[in-house]
């Protein structure tokens, strides 16, 4: 693969190496993603890191505190505002997203925005129809009222503890969700699981067979309640499976939970997705 051109950044300054944008997932904030960010920003990339809309730059206890900016958003909404800061860029980055953020980064790739696209531990885009009980499980409490399917609903310790946390004591996973967690954004659960069955229609339909798709790795982890190595493996499968010469591959990670992006080790699987990433990058 060719390597990156020389990149102008957003404020004018030239850094040889291409930009990258990380999309965080459901109950979670860029700050999930400050371990990898501040490791590609060493690394010389410019690292741009935006929330959700209705999240924005907002802090975690402020999301909390007001969670109405999240009500009613669903995931064609948070493309389109992932579409217009990559369209602003001056070259295609490279784009990573964790959970729901990887279902954005599918969405976004068949839009055609990226230089190469990572998904770590990608939830399932329309027509991958792979839903281990523990991946339903995750969902349970906002997909368990149809009522509230544009609400916004807290996450609970407890259930924090198994969807983010099952790695390690109750204690310690409440602490981390002190840090980390916030509401959901019920439409884009109802999007996701909606979508799974109408691979044609639903709101996250993409082109299994496009041909000129930039290159796209899957990660997963062995001990994820959320994105089991099923799904990953599913995805894959339903892409490669086209017959497509597109370059889509996997890589599982023993003992890891869908917390991949922070949970200690995370520098080996950090480094192996900007390794891959760079050297997979289209000009």
């Amino acid at each position: 693969m060719n390597a990156a051109p020389d990149t102008t950044t957003t404020d004018g300054s030239t850094t040889g190496k291409r930009p990258i944008v990380l999309i965080h997932g459901l109950w979670m904030t860029p700050r999930s993603w400050d371990t990898w960010a501040e490791r590609f920003r060493a690394a010389g990339h410019e690292v741009i890191v935006p929330g959700w809309p209705g999240i924005d730059d907002r802090s975690v206890a402020d999301v909390r505190a007001n969670p109405a900016p999240l009500k009613g958003i669903g995931l064609k909404q948070i493309a389109d505002h992932y579409e217009r800061i990559i369209r602003a860029l001056p070259v295609k980055p490279i784009i990573m997203g964790h959970s729901f953020g990887g279902v954005l980064t599918q969405m976004l790739a068949d839009r055609g925005l990226g230089a190469a696209y990572v998904g770590v531990a990608p939830g399932q885009t329309a027509g991958v129809t792979t839903l281990p009980a523990s991946t339903l499980r995750t969902g349970f409490p906002v997909l368990s009222n149809p009522f509230a399917r544009n609400g916004a609903t807290p996450i609970s310790k407890a259930h924090f503890h198994f969807t983010f946390g099952n790695d390690v004591s109750r204690a310690e996973s409440d602490a981390l969700w002190e840090q980390y967690a916030v509401p959901s954004y019920n439409r884009v659960l109802f999007d996701g699981v909606t979508s799974v069955p109408n691979e044609k229609g639903g709101v996250t339909h993409v082109d299994y067979a496009r041909a000129d798709r930039a290159p796209f790795l899957v990660i997963t982890g062995e001990i994820d309640h959320v994105v089991p190595p099923a799904i990953g493996r599913a995805i894959v499968a339903k892409y490669t499976g086209t017959g497509s010469p597109a370059v889509v591959e996997c890589r599982e990670y023993a003992g890891r939970t869908h917390r991949l992006v922070s949970q200690p080790g995370w520098e080996e699987i950090a480094d192996h997705a900007l390794a891959w990433a760079t050297s997979h990058a289209r000009v």
